[in-house]
């Protein structure tokens, strides 16, 4: 495991390691700066302001108006400039880049299982390449997790019931620790991890020696198929009954109160454990739930297979149907109804 060379403090190994540490030291030297301060002020009246005899009286000393305004505007203007920087890192780090390399995250009393684009999966390890953007998109089967890497100071729950993100780019070749921050039962100590970061030659190595397993996207489309979703949501609207979904994640949703919405992971997740929370418009509430019937690590793949389908036209966005569906028989498909 790399070690840093300040005592307490990880390896910085990310893009944005340095930036928090940058933070912290700012805070950490405020902090002392004050403390050093104040107590010598303090030390320095109880000296000078000590009272010399029994029946001495001080003077009385008029407040200054200069003096009050310049502690309180000081105070303000430094705790204004903490929050701006907090916030600037706190909004980079929250907003994964687009062109970010997907790998999938499942939390679960105790392990991490994790799953490449490319179908290679790993329990407790996290092999990634060095100079590229990773985006994690995370859930879990049970209850709440944290996924901690202090090496790239990133730290996110993963939360059952809907899908969080969290991204980095790493900066040294090396293996540092992953840990689950939050509490989560009799081995949440033992919930721990490695993240391998490879060159890229030595990670396209390593994806390439483990090229057998199926990639989630395709294992979403033989699931897709098999629970027969496609009789209702074709791929380019053929089904009729659903929604087309070409195209879908990313884009516009029109929903039948009139509202819109972005189709997103956690959209999708909705759509297929709770179809009646939001309908398209134009379309009825035919679909079943499936919740519960569908893991976490099967969700992922259905979402998968979604965001593989593309169109050729990236402006169009998806419009309300104009025709209304007459209500059908219950369709068994996981799939969203709605777009």
């Amino acid at each position: 495991m790399q070690t840093s060379w300040i005592p307490f403090i990880p390896q910085s190994a990310s893009t944005v390691s340095g930036r928090v540490d940058a933070l912290y030291f700012y805070l950490c030297g405020v902090t002392v700066f004050f403390t050093l301060l104040i107590s010598g002020v303090l030390i320095f009246f109880v000296v000078k302001y000590r009272r010399r005899s029994p029946f001495e009286i001080p003077r009385p000393i008029a407040g200054s108006h200069k003096l009050e305004t310049i502690w309180s505007v000081i105070p303000f203007l430094i705790a204004m400039s903490m929050f701006a920087w907090g916030a600037q890192i706190y909004f980079q780090n929250s907003r994964p880049p687009k062109n970010a390399a997907e790998i999938y995250v499942v939390g679960k009393q105790w392990m991490w299982k994790i799953q490449h684009s490319t179908g290679q999966r790993e329990i407790n390890e996290l092999h990634v390449p060095v100079g590229r953007k990773i985006k994690l998109i995370m859930t879990s089967e049970d209850t709440i997790h944290d996924f901690y890497i202090p090496a790239f100071r990133i730290k996110e729950d993963v939360i059952p019931g809907r899908y969080t993100t969290q991204w980095f780019e790493a900066t040294q070749p090396g293996t540092y620790h992953l840990f689950c921050a939050e509490y989560c039962g009799m081995n949440h100590s033992g919930m721990i991890g490695s993240v391998i970061v490879m060159q890229p030659t030595e990670f396209d190595n390593w994806l390439s020696g483990n090229s057998s397993q199926q990639s989630p996207a395709v294992a979403g489309q033989q699931l897709f198929q098999s629970l027969g979703c496609v009789s209702c949501h074709g791929a380019n609207g053929e089904g009729g009954r659903g929604p087309a979904l070409a195209g879908l994640f990313g884009r516009q949703v029109f929903l039948t109160n009139g509202q819109t919405l972005i189709a997103d992971e956690g959209y999708i997740r909705e759509s297929i454990e709770n179809p009646q929370a939001k309908l398209v418009s134009g379309f009825g509430p035919i679909m079943p739930t499936f919740q519960g019937q569908v893991s976490p690590e099967q969700l992922i793949e259905i979402m998968a297979f979604i965001k593989s389908l593309q169109i050729t036209n990236p402006q169009q966005t998806t419009a309300p149907n104009p025709k209304a569906q007459t209500p059908a028989a219950p369709s068994a498909t996981p799939a969203p109804n709605k777009q």
